[in-house]
């Protein structure tokens, strides 16, 4: 991953945005524009292409918030080159010659090679989110500079589909914090459609594959808006033999799409990630989502299909491919299943109510997704081994595990905050958790999946936990109703067989 100050030895340095830019790529490079600007070094913002920017949310965006940038048509530049929401030498980006280095800054899967000076997380919703990231580390002063901080929300916020494509906690932690003009927000958000948008909408809604038994169905769109997407899909959800949708289109060099979900047992974000496996990437909410499939990368694995049949055989497969347990009304046997206890292993915990005031309505953010909570003195937060976490009540907590009086380091890519949804403070939980040790007193039933799972625990009976398969599903030996699933690599570190 790169840092912004080891660049800033060059004096001279051009950002290019890609060709017929959206709102993310220009939010990125303005961003990196005013960070170099301040530093007092000559810094140019461009983009090529055949056509000019004449969408009215991005016309006005350039206008309201002064963004200097430019439409070149030249094929060299002179200086340090930085390529934002793009890969240079990619066909999406107007190849220019540096004078001297190049560097790659992009959320994009990678496409080009031999860019040493590359920074291209592909599991960020936005590049906007990326940048936001690099200047959050150099301690750049937002509240200075206003304009940047309005245009990276806004560039997330296009970028995922109105927020509804967000799976990153990063992404949520910049759409949660960041200062921005709430009313030029506004005026841009709701200047998007045009009355060809409505029509290429009208259109779609007519063009759809459906499957009456499973009561979801696929849409094709005209090239469009990625928002327009989203805005087709919201109305083929009100149909009322359609439970989930995907409105799709394709463009340039992929194909974009948008997903929605009205029942528990798909969640939208899941079902994107499954539709862009090894060929894109996708994510979002339990209820909307989105993603993009590379061309190329599509070609390469499917040669002979057509991108409608490949959606549509694809969801129908997604639906085939798991099972679905409710603790509550399950019908596992336990006599089938092999009894373990955990290891004596070191975990984190903390109360909810010394993190925030009973009663307080919580979000914990985590790499797997958000746990929506509210703190109560019975309720525990649980982090375990590899940055795991889960509630438990406090009975079970101490049942299960023994304090031990020093603090709990947590480790991995992104360290789990608590944001009260009320006030809107988030704070991390590393400065609260504290170490227990597992006493081996609680046993569990446990059996292997031999197919993908989707469990409805006790504790979220509105959002599953899902397992693959050589994962486990456990069943706490002294509750039947606790059942959860344990993935493989963490089971075989934490539990043991008991003889």
């Amino acid at each position: 991953m790169l840092t912004l100050s080891e660049f800033l030895q060059q004096e001279r340095i051009v950002i290019q945005c890609h060709n017929n830019p959206d709102a993310d790529s220009i939010a990125s490079g303005y961003a990196l524009y005013e960070f170099f600007k301040s530093h007092g070094k000559n810094t140019r913002l461009v983009y090529g292409g055949r056509f000019t920017i004449t969408k009215p949310n991005l016309v006005k965006m350039v206008q309201e918030l002064n963004i200097p940038l430019e439409y070149i048509q030249e094929e060299k530049i002179n200086g340090m080159l930085i390529t934002v929401d793009c890969q240079y030498g990619a066909g999406n980006v107007k190849k220019l010659e540096a004078a001297s280095l190049v560097v790659v800054i992009d959320h994009h899967q990678p496409e080009t090679q031999g860019i040493e000076n590359s920074d291209i997380r592909s599991y960020l919703g936005s590049c906007s989110t990326l940048v936001w990231s690099l200047l959050t580390q150099e301690n750049f002063d937002f509240d200075a500079y206003p304009n940047v901080g309005t245009a990276l929300y806004y560039g997330l916020f296009s970028d995922t589909n109105s927020f509804t494509e967000i799976q990153h906690p990063l992404d949520k932690d910049m759409r949660d914090s960041i200062a921005y003009d709430h009313n030029l927000f506004r005026q841009l958000k709701n200047c998007n459609l045009s009355r060809n948008d409505i029509e290429i909408a009208g259109i779609a809604l007519q063009k759809y594959s459906h499957s009456h038994s499973e009561r979801y169905a696929v849409f094709q769109s005209e090239p469009c808006d990625p928002n327009i997407l989203g805005f087709i899909s919201d109305i083929a959800l009100q149909v009322e033999d359609i439970d989930t949708c995907v409105v799709y289109n394709e463009v340039e060099d992929g194909i974009k799409f948008s997903i929605r979900s009205c029942i528990r047992e798909v969640m939208a974000s899941e079902l994107a990630s499954f539709l862009t496996e090894d060929i894109g990437s996708g994510g979002g909410h339990a209820e909307k989502a989105g993603g993009f499939i590379s061309l190329v990368k599509f070609k390469e694995l499917y040669p002979e299909k057509d991108v409608n049949s490949y959606l549509f055989q694809r969801v129908a497969e997604y639906y085939e491919s798991f099972d679905v347990v409710y603790s509550n009304s399950h019908t596992l046997d336990t006599g089938t299943m092999k009894i373990y206890q955990k290891n004596n292993i070191i975990a984190g915990f903390v109360p909810t109510t010394e993190v925030f005031t009973e009663g307080s309505f919580l979000t914990v953010r985590t790499l797997e997704g958000d746990i929506e909570i509210r703190a109560h003195e019975n309720v525990f937060i649980m982090v375990g081994i590899k940055g795991e976490v889960y509630p438990i009540k406090k009975e079970k907590f101490e049942k299960s595990y023994q304090i031990i009086n020093k603090p709990f380091v947590c480790e991995g890519e992104y360290v789990p905050s608590v944001r009260n949804r009320i006030s809107g403070e988030s704070v991390k939980l590393s400065s609260y958790l504290k170490s227990c040790r597992a006493t081996g007193e609680v046993q569990i039933y446990v059996k292997p999946l031999c197919k993908k799972t989707k469990v409805f625990t006790s504790w979220d009976p509105n959002k599953y936990m899902a397992g693959k398969e050589g994962d486990y599903i456990a069943i706490r030996h002294d509750d039947v109703h606790d059942v959860y699933i344990i993935e493989k690599d963490i089971f075989n570190l934490t539990h043991a067989l008991v003889e």
